[in-house]
C-alpha cells in the first residue's frame, strides 16, 4: 500500500514538472465573439480614448490588431491551445508594431494592449506574461518588483 502510494505521488510529481503550460479549452461562443470583434469598427473615440492621433493610420492599426485575432481565432480551433501559444501570438502581434512604434501615441499603445485584452478575455488566457507592459512601458514592471 505504502509503496503504490509512493508511485503515485511520484508520477504526479512528475507529470506536474512535464507541464510546460496546461491545454487550455476553447469557450463555445468564442467563434462568434471573435467575428464580431473582427468586425468591429477600432479606434474610434470613446469616453476614455479620444480616438487615434493620426487617423491615415487607423486601417494600419486595424489590420495589426485583426491579424492577431485571426491568429488567436486559428489557434482556439486547433486541438492544443495553450496559454504559452496564445502569448507567442500576443508577442508576434506586437512587434508587428515596431515599424510604426513611434507613430502610436500613449493613448493608441494603450488602445492596443487594450483590444488585445479582449482577445484574451474570448479564449479565457489570465495572463500576457508581461508583454502587455513591456509595448507599452517598455519594461515589465512585475519584473522590477521581483528583482527587489
Amino acid at each position: 500500500m505504502s509503496k503504490s502510494i509512493q508511485i503515485l505521488i511520484i508520477l504526479l510529481t512528475l507529470s506536474a514538472c512535464g507541464r510546460s503550460s496546461d491545454i487550455m479549452k476553447t469557450p463555445i461562443n468564442a467563434d462568434e465573439k471573435f467575428a464580431e470583434f473582427i468586425a468591429k469598427e477600432k479606434f474610434l473615440a470613446e469616453k476614455h480614448y479620444p480616438g487615434i492621433a493620426d487617423e491615415k493610420m487607423r486601417p494600419i492599426f486595424t489590420e495589426k490588431i485583426n491579424q492577431v485575432a485571426s491568429e488567436f481565432k486559428t489557434l482556439a480551433e486547433s486541438d492544443n491551445p495553450t496559454d504559452k501559444k496564445y502569448q507567442e501570438k500576443i508577442r508576434i502581434g506586437l512587434s508587428r508594431f515596431s515599424d510604426v512604434y513611434m507613430e502610436l501615441d500613449t493613448e493608441d499603445r494603450e488602445r492596443v494592449c487594450t483590444y488585445i485584452e479582449e482577445l484574451m478575455d474570448i479564449v479565457e488566457l489570465k495572463s500576457s506574461n508581461g508583454l502587455l507592459n513591456k509595448f507599452l512601458y517598455g519594461f515589465d514592471p512585475n519584473e522590477l518588483i521581483k528583482k527587489n
